[in-house]
């Protein structure tokens, strides 16, 4: 199966400033391509490009007095399986101690991602006696799904999972958080996913297309994808970034004031 995937986002600046962006493909997918991605920004500004902490392809753009606009866009066409969402019900859990040591980070509360107190002591009730392991996350991805009305209306960059809880509302984002946090209360290792998702196996949804969040969590020895926004696998899903929650994997920052001016997304059957 081919798809193709591209965005074309403007930002209006006001200063000389800097922004990275995080909307190359993930170093796992890169080798998927029919061709190098074409991203262009307008007007050229010197860019610097790097892999941060967690693997992710990232750059800093270096935007100048009197800019006024910086516009990136990109086009590519992906080659994918065209297979759902793996499911392997017989993943286990693993002992904290029997942990790889790379992914005890993703134990840990962060800054979208908190669960002390309360919503620890609710997940530990609820779900520590559900079979632990694949069972045991898909009843946080149940829960998670039910629990949380999806409404764009309602989209607040600073929501964090607790407060997702206790709103019952969210994007994808939120039902992301939510379901990391809930799962690392578990000691289960957890992490946030961003990256394209598109209206590939199902009927077309009546809204805008968007990037996508989803969240891996490590079991049975290796990283699994799960998603508790749609809740049922799926086709098509292309990974750009991962990180502990969405603070380490902005689509784009800005370290200034700015506007947003343009923000389209295709991801399509080619």
């Amino acid at each position: 199966m081919l798809i193709r995937i591209g965005y074309d986002i403007a930002l209006r600046v006001n200063a000389p400033t800097a922004l990275i962006y995080l909307l190359q493909l993930h170093p796992s997918r890169a080798g998927d391509l029919l061709a190098p991605e074409d991203i262009t920004l307008s007007p050229p500004l010197a860019t610097d490009f790097y892999l941060d902490g967690f693997g992710n392809q990232c750059a800093r753009v270096r935007v100048d007095a009197g800019t006024g606009e910086v516009r990136l866009r990109n086009q590519a066409v992906v080659q994918d399986s065209g297979l759902p969402d793996p499911v392997h019900w017989g993943a286990w859990e693993h002992a904290v101690g029997d942990l790889p040591v790379d992914s005890l980070q993703f134990l840990l509360p962060s800054r979208y991602c908190d669960f002390d107190g309360e919503l620890l002591a609710f997940a530990w009730s609820r779900f520590s006696g559900v079979q632990p392991g694949w069972g045991r996350v898909q009843a946080i991805c149940d829960y998670v799904h039910q629990h949380l009305r999806f409404d764009y209306g309602c989209a607040r960059p600073t929501r964090t999972a607790l407060q997702a809880w206790h709103e019952r509302v969210g994007v994808c984002r939120d039902f992301a958080h939510l379901a990391v946090a809930l799962c690392r209360s578990m000691n289960i290792p957890a992490r946030y996913a961003t990256g394209y998702l598109g209206d590939i196996g199902i009927p077309p949804v009546p809204y805008p297309m968007d990037f996508s969040a989803w969240f891996e969590v490590y079991l049975g020895g290796q990283w699994h994808t799960f998603d508790a926004r749609h809740n049922t696998p799926r086709i098509g899903r292309v990974l750009l970034a991962r990180g502990r929650d969405a603070a380490d994997v902005p689509i784009t920052m800005v370290f200034g004031e700015h506007q947003l001016a343009r923000f389209e997304v295709v991801t399509e059957l080619a």
